[in-house]
């Protein structure tokens, strides 16, 4: 059920209610302030830092962008570093994270874009068979033909508590890789396929407080969960197409999962046989879906509703930013109207308990 349904207007507000499960949240489309002179069209990915400040990897410009939390712009760096702006990750210690898929690179830098380290070598692909261009059944990670290192086309990047790094790397390889803090390989995992521990494009992941890490396997619509040393423990089906995801303090995983319109393919479940439009989801600390919205086919661009969510953050507060890959996924290829181009980042504003998740926008 789309955040559309039931539109009503409440003092100048516009405003859309869907039925939750405990939580509340006002919905502001229209919170990014970009500055005269910055330009995007995707939002590929977000995330805050310890002061709650707001970071966006975007691309078209590529680059990225800090706010404070109300909005107000901060600063810009690394126009012109980036070949395809994917995964960002803020660390504990402040570090910037920037995953590039088609650079094959992870670099860290500082809060002002200052290069602090590289993992992977710039432009060279590892070899795992992977030739793009090839004729498809359901995605182009059918052409990755066995597993190999870091990394072709990786995706995105989590800090574990010990400080370890993670890496799914994922467009042209099927495996999560292990760094320690200072950037040496500590191990791999993963292979293509569907079986536990096998992947079709992993796209996301994030650490639990006890280690367990979790891996948005994207095109195997499943979240897998392993150990640190990458034995696996289980895994949840309940999501499609899992594009990022953020664990809370309560254990609860915040799940942004990518539209699949309607005969397009799954590996595991087949051809979509009516449109799958794209959602978030909350999953508790079991698997188990605790809330679900933003999924409308008729109104995709109202807000509260998903078009193509790429990446989601969770601040101090609560609050929830969520990242759309609009222009790349669905204007380009001609799904929806090139009016659609402003839906690229929406700020959930938590408002306390409640039964209801409000949608709003100014009228």
């Amino acid at each position: 059920m789309g955040l559309a349904a039931g539109a009503a207007f409440r003092g100048g507000v516009m405003t859309a209610v869907v039925r939750g499960r405990g939580r509340r949240f006002e919905v502001d489309g229209d919170w990014e302030r970009l500055p005269d002179g910055l330009h995007h069209a995707d939002v590929a990915a977000v995330d805050v830092d310890a002061a709650d400040r707001v970071y966006l990897f975007t691309r078209f410009d590529g680059q990225v962008i800090v706010y404070e939390r109300d909005g107000a712009f901060v600063r810009s760096w690394g126009k012109g570093l980036f070949t395809t702006p994917h995964g960002l990750t803020v660390g504990p210690d402040g570090g910037v994270y920037c995953v590039d898929a088609g650079d094959h690179t992870v670099r860290k830098f500082t809060p002002e874009g200052d290069l602090l380290m590289t993992l992977g070598t710039a432009g060279v692909a590892s070899d795992t068979g992977f030739a793009s261009g090839r004729p498809v059944r359901v995605h182009s990670v059918e052409g990755v033909r066995y597993a190999g290192g870091p990394f072709n086309r990786p995706t995105n990047l989590a800090v574990a508590p010990d400080g370890d790094l993670y890496v799914s790397d994922g467009y042209g390889n099927s495996r999560v890789h292990r760094f320690t803090a200072s950037g040496d390989l500590v191990g791999s995992w993963g292979e293509p396929g569907t079986g536990p521990g096998q992947f079709h494009l992993p796209h996301c992941l994030d650490i639990a407080a006890d280690g367990r890490v979790f891996v948005g396997d994207r095109e195997n619509d499943r979240i897998q969960i392993f150990a640190p040393d990458g034995r696996f423990i289980e895994e949840w089906t309940d999501v499609r197409r899992p594009c990022d995801l953020t664990i809370a303090p309560d254990g609860s995983v915040y799940v942004v999962e990518l539209w699949r319109p309607e005969g397009k393919r799954s590996f595991v479940h087949g051809e979509a046989e009516q449109d799958q439009p794209a959602r978030l989801t909350v999953l508790d600390p079991h698997g188990r879906v605790s809330e679900r919205w933003g999924d409308s086919t008729t109104d995709r661009t109202a807000a509260g509703n998903f078009i193509a969510p790429h990446g989601i953050a969770l601040d101090s507060h609560g609050d929830l930013y969520v990242a759309e890959v609009t222009y790349s996924f669905a204007i380009r290829p001609g799904w929806v109207a090139q009016s659609s181009a402003r839906h690229q980042l929406q700020k959930f504003l938590r408002v306390g308990a409640g039964e209801d998740i409000v949608a709003r926008r100014l009228a």
